[in-house]
């Protein structure tokens, strides 16, 4: 497993020294946003792919800091129903897989995306609940008139062009939100759909994201990992349950809140993960996301990789002498 870091915590800072300080702290890999809700404070894919001198003085910058891109990430919503917002993204999402095959990164990272209930709405219909029978008719047509068609489109596409890992972050809020989802999203497209694997997002569902990691890893579709913690607050989830549209900022209020690595869950629970991971054939990066509104990107930054270097397993396994 390696080590890895979502750039943009450090959006603040220009690639050189983001990596400088990546590297002083013993990251091996970094995932770098390229479009769509991630934003382009480090790479502007449609910048690169329009000069070769900025390709190379890109990875140029990354390399001199002994790192590897694990995959170049434009989350957003292609499907979304207006369609000129859909367009944006999709724009984002195709300039990040021709920039990918460019320099040679495997995965790209991106939602699934969550249209409308119909073609007449405006504003994307997540649903999480079959009855009344609107809901079950809205699912039908999300996914067999817009969800799958699309999909179909860009794994072709991204295949074409020899990217063959499209991974989806199983998201609430897009209609790939948990195993399921993501494997019949998976059985309907073809291999090149896989997980972004968030166990953040999973948490507050009340997934358990080593039965997760196993069942997606039998299906070979654990395609990238985002270590990303999250706290239940009992009492709030005892009085209003975990489908909490509270803002992130009020925390005191909220039956949930996001952490960094450790913070949530303890050490024991993502040694779980690791192993977990390591059973399932998973040995590529594991990529820390902040969003800890209870502490600044460095220190939650560096809190995480703390956590991580005694989790992670490095090594290959070696020979069972005592079997």
């Amino acid at each position: 497993m390696n080590l890895g870091v979502f750039t943009v915590v450090l959006g603040d800072m220009a690639l050189d020294d983001a990596c400088h300080f990546l590297e002083e702290n013993g990251v091996q890999m970094v995932e770098i946003g390229c479009g769509g809700f991630p934003g382009k404070a480090h790479c502007d894919a449609a910048a690169l792919l329009a000069d070769e001198k900025k390709q190379k003085a890109f990875m140029d910058t990354i390399q001199k800091h002994n790192l590897q891109i694990s995959a170049l990430s434009s989350h957003g919503n292609m499907v979304h129903p207006n369609p000129a917002i859909a367009k944006r993204f999709d724009d984002d999402l195709t300039n990040a897989i021709l920039l990918a095959e460019k320099l040679g990164v495997p995965v790209v990272n991106t939602f699934s995306g969550c249209p409308g209930g119909s073609l007449a709405d405006k504003t994307p219909n997540w649903v999480t609940c079959p009855w009344p029978d609107d809901f079950s008719e809205i699912l039908e047509y999300q996914w067999n008139e817009v969800l799958i068609p699309y999909w179909k489109q860009k794994a072709a596409f991204a295949k074409e062009h020899g990217v063959h890992k499209i991974a989806l972050e199983l998201h609430p809020g897009f209609c790939v939100y948990n195993t399921r989802t993501l494997l019949r999203l998976r059985e309907a497209v073809g291999p090149e759909i896989g997980a972004n694997f968030d166990p953040s997002h999973l948490i507050w569902q009340g997934m358990d994201p080593c039965a997760c990691i196993r069942e997606l890893g039998k299906a070979g579709a654990l395609f990238h990992f985002h270590a990303k913690d999250t706290k239940i607050d009992a009492a709030n989830t005892a009085l209003n349950g975990v489908l909490d549209t509270t803002h992130y900022g009020r925390e005191i209020e909220r039956s949930w809140i996001f952490r960094s690595v450790g913070y949530g869950n303890g050490e024991k629970f993502w040694k779980a993960i690791a192993s977990e991971l390591r059973i399932a054939g998973y040995d590529y990066a594991v990529s820390i996301e902040h969003e800890d509104s209870l502490m600044s990107g460095r220190e939650g930054l560096l809190k995480a990789i703390a956590c991580l270097k005694n989790v992670l397993i490095y090594e290959e396994r070696g020979s069972m002498y005592w079997a």
